[in-house]
């Protein structure tokens, strides 16, 4: 686990056959009232438990799971992370949020073909995603947790609960999948996605003052120059119709 900045560490996903999100954990580790933001694909949660450990922090330290949102290469591994921290909470945006605590996993698996693919390669039941969700999120919050603040922006496209972290003291933005460090976005084409929406969210993260740009997944970036969401987003306009 690499510390990124003060009160911000990064568990890099490993991929396989299938896309392994990043993970990270914010929150100064004195304040004990860590979070852990995204756990990955199914079968990675030791894996990221075990690098949490040896980054010296206590699992008890970690008191909630926020999901920038619920796709299975990011919550595939909830249920063996929930096993060896049980006592943290989940909070999901509420459009997802609902459908876990329903049983209804499209906007886990996007797609019924791969809904089947996953069932078999993983050895996943029906019901593997139907959870209680502790804290439903809107957008507009402002955490106050781990010594530090965090803003909860809603940015719907690449799917329907998809948020943002953005700290604005150290302009640091956690995006999820709707914008990497390649020039590249989410797909759209999923449940739940809607490329309008897409649109309009990459314009809203390009109103902020980004440093620090820690996607769900590829590379990560520090002195993201200051135009650069503008820039992505005009350069996928035409396609988000």
């Amino acid at each position: 686990m690499a510390k990124i900045h003060e009160g911000v560490y990064f568990i890099q996903g490993r991929d396989d056959m299938l896309p392994d999100s990043h993970t990270y954990v914010i929150g100064e580790p004195s304040s004990n009232d860590l979070s852990i933001i995204d756990v990955g694909l199914t079968g990675k949660g030791g894996y990221k438990i075990q690098s949490i450990k040896k980054a010296g922090i206590e699992l008890s330290a970690i008191k909630r799971i926020i999901m920038t949102h619920t796709h299975l290469d990011h919550i595939g591994c909830i249920a063996e992370i929930k096993s060896q921290i049980p006592g943290a909470e989940l909070w999901v945006h509420r459009s997802e949020g609902e459908l876990l605590e329903q049983g209804d996993d499209r906007a886990v698996y996007g797609m019924n073909e791969f809904k089947s693919m996953c069932l078999m390669q993983y050895g996943l039941k029906s019901d593997s995603f139907k959870m209680t969700v502790d804290r439903k999120l809107e957008g507009g919050e402002i955490l106050e947790i781990g010594n530090m603040v965090w803003e909860i922006i809603h940015i719907p496209g690449h799917s329907m609960g998809g948020i943002a972290l953005y700290n604005p003291a150290f302009e640091i933005l956690i995006p999820g999948d709707v914008i990497y460090a390649d020039h590249a976005i989410g797909r759209f084409d999923l449940f739940g996605a809607n490329a309008n929406e897409l649109k309009n969210s990459l314009n809203r993260l390009a109103q902020l003052k980004i440093d620090i740009l820690l996607p769900g997944h590829n590379n990560i970036v520090k002195d993201l120059p200051g135009d650069y969401v503008k820039q992505v987003a005009r350069t996928w306009e035409p396609y988000l119709r």
